[in-house]
């Protein structure tokens, strides 16, 4: 298995790492020391950055005032996010622009992603459902306008609520999943100043602002509905993947700040790192991160190709998410343990990547729902 980077890859990401260079995990006020959100908005500054250097349209098409490029880039560029704890929508934003490119209304992208590009739009999606137990589709309920309007256009009436949707009071159009009345699973993209839109702020393990977006007869047009097949499941995996690369940098900057303090940490006259049960420790964790890497790019690299595999590429993205989810969980519980009481000190940024760590886990499902996806996919599709 060759997982050898394109040069147009690599350029992605050293153009990533440049940006973020200049970005402190600490910015904003400790999710430690603050009732609420840490901040209202997204880091600005951060987004411009982006959008000048291309990396918002890195996915877009040429046509589209983009890159062109796949999954994998934009799983490289969210990893360098990740070792800064970047505060901006580039996962979510990416993704659904990448998914109105592919599935939905021509007239549509062309009007909105040259926008997306320019850092003019961010775009969001509600993937939680009502309570984050249950399929985000069976939330929501479309079914189309049965003539209470006078509009000649078809159109689109929503009513639900999706959960825990990040970043929505600092986007434009939020990409909801909802499910029609022949059972359908669909994609609708809503304007978050619609007419029926409501937003009912919740906050994140880790200080971020989310929101409980209700939707009570909200119409859209019936372009802004993406209703191909398997559209919104190819979103979700996209999503997924995108957050197993963000669990990965994010391990991995906690790991290398665990190995700097034990290296300069002295107990009876030595490093601690030099004591065999922190040096054991920490290379089970360098196993972990290793696991989470070649588990995420096969998961990239089959929805960047549609390569097939044994099982369906849900498989690939369920065993990606189940070492995500496992694997930075135990990253951030050692570098606690290792760093000992210094760890928990709000001026120390490790409590910051412990809290982001957590919402990472838990984003999208923990390894248990993904685990028992990987079952049925295997009960589906027995191997051998």
């Amino acid at each position: 298995m060759d997982f050898t980077f394109t040069e147009e890859q690599q350029a992605a990401a050293e153009a990533a790492r440049a940006i973020f260079s200049g970005v402190e995990p600490d910015a904003v006020p400790s999710p430690a020391l603050v009732p609420g959100a840490v901040d209202r908005d997204i880091d600005r500054s951060l987004w411009a950055g982006l959008a000048a250097g291309d990396l918002l349209g890195l996915t877009l098409a040429p046509e589209h005032g983009g890159s062109g490029l796949d999954p994998v880039a934009l799983c490289l560029v969210l990893r360098e996010s990740a070792k800064v704890l970047a505060r901006v929508p580039l996962l979510e934003t990416c993704a659904v622009a990448m998914s109105l490119q592919r599935d939905g209304d021509p007239g549509l992208a062309a009007e909105l992603l040259p926008r997306v590009g320019r850092g003019e739009l961010v775009l969001t999606v509600g993937a939680n459902g009502r309570t984050g137990h249950g399929p985000a589709e069976l939330a929501v309920t479309a079914r189309p306008d049965d003539g209470e309007n006078d509009s000649d256009a078809p159109e689109w009436v929503l009513d639900g609520v999706q959960s825990g949707v990040p970043w929505a009071q600092s986007a434009d159009w939020i990409a909801v999943p909802a499910r029609t009345s022949d059972g359908r699973a669909v994609l609708a993209l809503v304007s978050r100043t619609a007419e029926g839109v409501t937003l009912a702020e919740q906050v994140s393990t880790s200080g971020e602002l989310l929101a409980e977006v209700r939707l009570d007869a909200v119409r859209i047009d019936d372009r802004a509905l993406i209703g191909a097949p398997g559209a919104w499941e190819w979103l979700r995996a996209l999503l997924t993947t995108g957050t197993c690369a963000l669990a990965l940098g994010l391990g991995e900057t906690v790991l290398a700040m665990t190995s700097e303090y034990t290296g300069k940490r002295e107990q009876f006259g030595f490093p601690v790192a030099t004591f065999q049960s922190v040096a054991v420790q920490a290379a089970d964790r360098y196993i972990d991160l290793r696991a989470m890497e070649v588990t995420l790019w096969q998961a990239a690299w089959r929805i960047s190709t549609g390569a097939a595999g044994a099982l369906p590429v849900e498989g690939d993205v369920a065993v990606a998410k189940i070492w995500a989810s496992e694997g930075v969980r135990r990253v951030v519980q050692t570098a606690q343990h290792l760093h000992g009481g210094f760890g928990a000190d709000t001026d120390y940024p490790l409590h910051r990547f412990h809290a982001w760590a957590k919402q990472i886990e838990l984003s999208l499902g923990p390894a248990a729902a993904h685990e028992e996806a990987l079952g049925d996919l295997l009960a589906a599709h027995p191997l051998g």
